[in-house]
């Protein structure tokens, strides 16, 4: 069955730009080269530079091949302006190191797009002192966030923050004593549970962060892209995911990129924010009690800066907003 593409093709200008992290393949792949198709300049953030590049040039070919076929309202350009630059979200040290090469380009940014992440996985601690799916998906990002905030206050009118998460947040449930699963054993921790955690965190984050950002140029939102056969599905059970794929037809990974393409370009969300989104519209169904509920966002929203406090300046938290919780 062949779906309808459901997003715009606009027309950006090569100063708008964008940050997708985890973007050298998957759904953040057809992100980044089609928002960059439309003008806009991309930096993929992710931790393999040979991955990047070789992402970078099937872009490049596959742009070609979409001016062949004479596909409209692409940029008229010999190649896209898409580059690289490091970020491991197991580390938060990669993500200051990521920052302050941003920083150094003097770029203004646009749309911050947080699309990296892992699925299931065997119980494991970074660096940091993290569990790891709560550091990769969640925590880096929010870091990520925070620290680019000052950039996107000051880059002009519609700024967004997209934080892709997931319908299986709605199978979690917030437990702060639990967020770090250090009182579990290796064998009673679970994997696919902390997975759907983390993914519920990026929604309770839009809340909350909302409440901090709503005079300001700032939006943040987040989505669902659906069903996607994409590299995250190797940590699901097989057995699961092949019942699944009986019952619904995944998406392929363009298909999947959809959602998080129209949150970052269309012209009609200039403004919106608190918004969840599937299937590129706002969805009532899900981002459900859990997701809404403030006193629990505002639980995660401390825990998350006493996690970040020898990496949160206090100017960078009062460009992130004050709150009366904060204190």
């Amino acid at each position: 069955m062949e779906c309808k593409q459901s997003f715009p093709l606009v027309s950006l200008p090569s100063e708008r730009v964008v940050v997708i992290t985890g973007a050298n393949q998957g759904i953040g792949y057809h992100t980044a080269k089609w928002i960059a198709m439309m003008g806009a300049t991309v930096i993929i953030a992710c931790r393999s530079e040979e991955k990047a590049k070789q992402a970078i040039d099937r872009m490049n070919t596959e742009f070609n091949e979409e001016k062949e076929k004479g596909t409209k309202s692409i940029v008229d350009l010999k190649k896209l302006n898409v580059t690289f630059m490091r970020l491991d979200n197991a580390s938060l040290k990669s993500v200051m190191t990521f920052v302050d090469h941003f920083k150094a380009t003097g770029l203004k940014l646009h749309v911050l797009i947080c699309n990296a992440g892992i699925g299931r996985h065997k119980q494991e601690y970074t660096d940091d002192g993290n569990e790891l799916i709560f550091q990769v998906n969640y925590l880096s990002h929010f870091l990520l966030t925070a620290q680019l905030l000052p950039i996107m206050k000051t880059s002009g009118p519609d700024c967004r923050v997209i934080l892709v998460s997931g319908g299986q947040h709605i199978f979690a449930s917030f437990q702060l004593d639990e967020i770090q699963g250090k009182q579990f054993t290796e064998d009673a921790f679970d994997g696919l549970h902390y997975y759907r955690r983390s993914k519920l965190y990026q929604i309770m984050q839009m809340f909350s962060m909302n409440r901090r950002l709503a005079d300001s140029n700032v939006t943040v939102t987040s989505l669902h892209p659906g069903g996607v056969e994409t590299g995250l599905l190797d940590a699901f059970d097989p057995v699961e995911i092949n019942i699944q794929r009986q019952e619904v037809r995944f998406k392929s990974p363009f298909e999947g990129s959809w959602t998080t393409i129209n949150a970052a370009v269309n012209p009609a969300l200039s403004g919106v924010r608190d918004v969840f989104f599937c299937d590129s519209k706002p969805s009532t169904e899900t981002a459900g009690a859990q997701a809404r509920d403030e006193f629990c966002q505002e639980q995660l929203w401390k825990y998350t800066l006493t996690c970040l406090k020898d990496y949160l300046s206090e100017d960078v938290v009062k460009t992130l907003g004050w709150h009366s919780t904060d204190k």
